[in-house]
């Protein structure tokens, strides 16, 4: 079961209301009854409202509104800025994480107007947090890397505490623990030396995740065991409610189902008081599993079915796949295999469904990414031509007298308008070429996604009722010892279709691409390859933890070595094959290395070969607009070095 984490919300926010006692509350608001309408009233609405942000949201939001209305009254743009960022904290809290980026997305591009540099910084920052809270492991990451040189060049600790807190979270989804563990530890140390027992909480409910993912259990229990006695310190109830549900999960992974039952228990009544969505979500799965382990189905069912209702109704599909398996397990525990069979295909559309919108928001933004570029680049152009319009002017207006000089400035002008009309040409010819590459390839990895959906779903499910048919035809039929051995194996070559069409669309768009990146993808690429005994793959990477590859290079880098592979293994009857990239973020540099020793050939032939798969490789290769050379002798093996400008 996944461990409860916890996320820093704003730029601008310190959340420690809850720290702040009412008498403090009380002499805020007769402060606020009392302050005229200017800049520092809307400052105070925002102060105001801070202690109630965890014990009593809605009346925080309420203050914060107002301040959005006064700041507009008065034009204060500062104060709508800083709106965004404490009214995006409490929808964080409430578990509204789309809501809060949009909120944050808005406020983003405010600052942009504004050219305020350190409010871009402040706006991208919470921009980043808010796709934290999505799961958008490439959003996030983009957002912080546009902002942490800023922070670490101002030596800000405060703002790099939670960076790094929530930089150890993405590379736990990552599945990188050891990385997310370094950051982790840079972030509570910071905390620590800050003396700031907020973010030293959260900090350490985040790296005791990471150490349970390694299942170094102890080492985390006492991360948030310590984290729990500081939320109880400092009364931060969201905090504890974190804490319970993390301890629950240990306790229950360890055996100790009782002690899980208070934990969840605890945090469902926190969570119920404060209005935490995703947290009473989560309780409630947790008490779900307890009762399908003491095999009570019934009030498995229950709390199953509330989860699931609480997850639907705030939109969260990552909850909503866990909630449908536990689902399954009941229905499997109450030997009702029609329902099993119905929770595990919905757990599957659904999962396919959130990966399909991670690939579609990723191509979209580069796409806007590509036609931003573009419009930049005609009006740079433009600019030129200008330009040299006004320089012409100027010399014609100052040359009039001589004509020898008219005549040279007026050819110097032609020749020049030339060149500029030739490069627009060949920008022109170029752009159409790239357009026409990308459209066809886009098309390609569009096409591979079509199908391996329908393989999976439609096939799929196909095969799978036939299979539950027979398996149910079987008990009703009365047949001969060999009939019924037939009959067995009949059944086992429809697993074996089963699992083939599954490998099948795997293949055609990996999840681990999508997900984790070309790194993780490829190595499950080749582990796969080990694991069918065809050829054995040695498969490295090399590069540093913030080498960044873009998304539309990775898919193709991806399709290059699949099919230079699989020549390997079709063409070359090779035995072994390396697999190597070099990623060098100082030179901007990706090196592909494929190497085999299979039979070799006469590298001349390629010029003349007419077979699709080096065809493929090379439009792909001049689609990153690398370069690829091929070293390959018959009997000594075949070596392909592909270098791509990143």
């Amino acid at each position: 079961m996944k461990k409860f984490v916890l996320f820093f919300i704003g730029f601008l926010v310190v959340m420690n209301g809850m720290a702040q006692s009412s008498s403090n509350k009380d002499s805020l608001a007769r402060i606020l009854l009392a302050a005229k309408e200017d800049t520092d009233k809307v400052i105070l609405f925002l102060n105001v409202g801070e202690p109630f942000e965890n014990s009593d949201p809605e009346t925080a939001k309420e203050y914060y509104r107002q301040a959005l209305a006064l700041s507009k009254k008065l034009g204060y743009k500062a104060g709508e800025l800083k709106y965004a960022s404490y009214y995006s904290s409490v929808l964080n809290i409430q578990g509204f994480f789309d809501s809060s980026l949009a909120v944050n997305l808005n406020a983003l591009q405010m600052a942009k107007k504004m050219k305020d540099s350190l409010a871009i910084v402040k706006a991208s920052f919470n921009v980043a947090n808010s796709y934290t809270f999505l799961s958008k492991n490439d959003s996030t990451l983009y957002y912080y890397f546009q902002v942490l040189p800023y922070l670490e060049k101002q030596k800000d600790n405060r703002m790099l505490s939670i960076a790094y807190n929530n930089l150890q979270d993405i590379y736990r989804r990552l599945h990188q623990y050891q990385k997310g563990i370094t950051y982790g530890k840079a972030g509570v140390a910071m905390s620590r030396a800050n003396k700031d027992s907020l973010k030293l909480e959260y900090g350490l409910t985040n790296l005791g995740t990471n150490y349970a993912s390694l299942h170094f259990m102890d080492t985390a229990l006492a991360c948030y065991k310590e984290a729990f006695e500081i939320s109880k310190k400092i009364g931060d109830q969201y905090g504890e409610s974190a804490a319970w549900l993390n301890i629950a999960d240990i306790d229950y992974q360890q055996g100790r189902y009782e002690a899980a039952k208070k934990g969840y228990t605890k945090a469902l009544k926190i969570a119920r008081e404060l209005a935490l969505n995703e947290t009473a979500t989560i309780a409630l799965k947790g008490l779900a599993m307890y009762f399908l382990q003491m095999k009570n189905y019934a009030a498995a069912r229950q709390y199953a079915d509330s989860s699931l209702a609480l997850a639907a109704q705030n939109e969260n599909r990552e909850q909503r796949v866990k909630i449908y398996k536990i689902l399954s397990n009941i229905a499997y525990g109450n030997q009702d295999l029609i329902s099993a069979k119905e929770f595990d295909s919905k757990a599957d559309q659904l999962n396919d469904s959130i990966n399909n919108d991670n690939l579609s928001e990723i191509t979209t933004r580069y796409e806007k990414e590509y036609e931003t570029s573009k419009k930049e680049s005609q009006i740079k152009l433009q600019q030129a031509q200008l330009k040299q319009k006004s320089i012409l002017n100027y010399f014609l207006i100052a040359g009039a007298a001589a004509l020898l000089i008219i005549s040279l400035l007026t050819y110097r002008n032609h020749r020049h308008k030339q060149k500029l009309q030739q490069a627009k040409i060949d920008e022109l010819e170029t752009e159409k070429q790239l357009t026409a590459t990308e459209a066809v390839l886009k098309g390609e990895e569009q096409e591979r996604t079509r199908l391996a959906k329908d393989l999976h779903d439609g096939l799929g499910g196909m095969l799978s009722g036939i299979k539950f048919s027979l398996s149910n035809m079987k008990e009703n039929l009365i047949m001969t010892p060999d009939n019924a051995q037939a009959f067995e194996r009949s059944i086992d070559m429809l697993d074996s279709s089963i699992q083939e069409m599954r490998r099948v669309a795997h293949n055609m768009m990996p999840e681990m691409l999508v997900r984790y990146g070309l790194k993780i993808a490829l190595e499950e690429f080749c582990n796969e390859i080990n694991r069918s005994g065809a050829i054995h793959t040695n498969y490295q990477f090399i590069g540093t933890h913030t080498t960044s590859i873009d998304q539309t290079v990775a898919v193709t880098v991806y399709r290059i070595v699949q099919e230079l592979v699989n020549n390997a293994i079709k063409h070359a009857y090779a035995q072994n094959v390396l697999v190597q990239l070099h990623a060098s973020e100082q030179e901007k540099l990706l090196t592909i290395t494929i190497e085999d020793d299979g039979k070799g050939f006469d590298k001349n032939l390629l010029t003349v070969s007419k077979g699709m798969g080096w065809n493929n490789i090379q439009n792909r290769v001049d689609f990153l607009k690398g370069k690829i050379d091929v070293n390959s002798e018959p009997g000594k093996g075949t070596s392909v070095l592909i270098e791509i400008n990143m």
